[in-house]
Formats: structure tokens, sequence, C-alpha cells
């Protein structure tokens, strides 16, 4: 049976900040940006939320019906690297004042993935990809990743991602993306990988 997934809108966004909030809460990336656990466990919902209103208001937001599960994504034109630093220097500031003013870890991540992002070149970007803990391991999330993979493939696009973890790797490896080479390692903390995926057929 296939998995009900609709294009979420402003009245989902108190679902998709609750459903990314509890999806992400233990992540090894999210214990970086966010060290202490009581401060993550009352903070951790207002950077979800900073991140769904930039991709409800410029991007799409893919979300299983039953709310268990979404995938955030933005279409990202071809840009000359200093221009796309710059306007990414700008959001980083925005979702630290908006998220955890206090938090300069905010700022920072959102600045090294700045660097490593691909410019030059049009593509989607999954900026991430969530699925309540009860409900992994049933390929939402793969699912949610392929309907728009597909939309790629139809359109030429290429994607681009950076993968949190070894076991995620291989998860976008199957659905075509591929390591560039470079690695995300931050400062005394985990390590993130660039991936990207050239548009199939």
């Amino acid at each position: 049976m296939g998995v009900a997934i609709r294009r979420a809108g402003e009245g989902d966004r108190g679902l998709v900040v609750r459903l990314l909030d509890e999806a992400f809460q233990d992540d090894p990336v999210s214990g970086w940006v966010f060290p202490g656990e009581d401060h993550r466990r009352t903070t951790h919902h207002r950077l979800m939320a900073a991140f769904t209103d930039i991709v409800l208001a410029e991007g799409r937001i893919d979300l299983v019906e039953d709310g268990t599960g979404c995938a955030l994504w933005l279409s990202v034109p071809a840009a000359e690297p200093a221009d796309a630093a710059d306007a990414a220097g700008d959001e980083a500031v925005r979702l630290r004042e908006q998220a955890d003013p206090d938090n300069e870890r905010v700022e920072l991540i959102a600045r090294l993935m700045a660097e490593v992002h691909p410019a030059g070149r049009a593509h989607a970007y999954l900026w991430m990809v969530g699925v309540t803990p009860g409900h992994q391991g049933r390929g939402l999330g793969t699912a949610l990743i392929r309907r728009a993979l597909d939309r790629c493939d139809r359109e030429g696009l290429p994607a681009y991602l950076e993968a949190s973890s070894l076991r995620s790797i291989g998860l976008y490896e199957r659905l075509g993306f591929a390591a560039t080479g470079r690695t995300l390692d931050l400062p005394d903390g985990p390590r993130m990988w660039p991936m990207w995926r050239e548009p199939r057929g």
C-alpha cells in the first residue's frame, strides 16, 4: 500500500513544527547545536519553527497525510559563490535571532553548511526529512524523498542534501545520491556528508 503524501500549507505549520521537534530531538546534530538536554527540550522547537516558516514561504513541504513524516525542500537558483555566501550569512543571523539569540552554534552551523553548499547550478535542496520516532524504519522517509526526486527527474533538476549519519548515507545512495567528497565537521561535534544527485531519465 502506498504512502499518502500531500503538500503542507500554512494551516499545517503547528503540526510540522511538532513533528520536526520530535523527530530531531535526539539527532546528533541537534544535540551539538543545543548541547544541554534541558535547554534543547525547551528551545529546539523554535529552530524547527524557523525552518518551517522559511520553507513554507520559499519552498515546499511534503507531509505524510497522517502527520508522521515530512520533507522540507528549497529550490536553489544558480548563483555565484560569493553571492550565495552573502545570502547565507544573512539567513544565519536571522535564524539565530529567531531561534536562540544567545546560542552562537545556531548561526555557526548555518554558515558552515553554506560553505559546503554547491553554487553555480540550480538544484532542489532537501533541507531535512523527519519521521516521528514511533514510525521510523517503515519507509516513510524514502517515500517522501522519492516523491520529490520524481519531480526533479521530470524537470531535469539535480538534488542536494547533507547526510547526518552513516545510516542515512546508505538510504540516500539507494536513491541516487553520491557523496561530494567533502565533509562538514562540526567543531567538537558530529560529521555531516554533503551529497549530490543528478537527475535520471
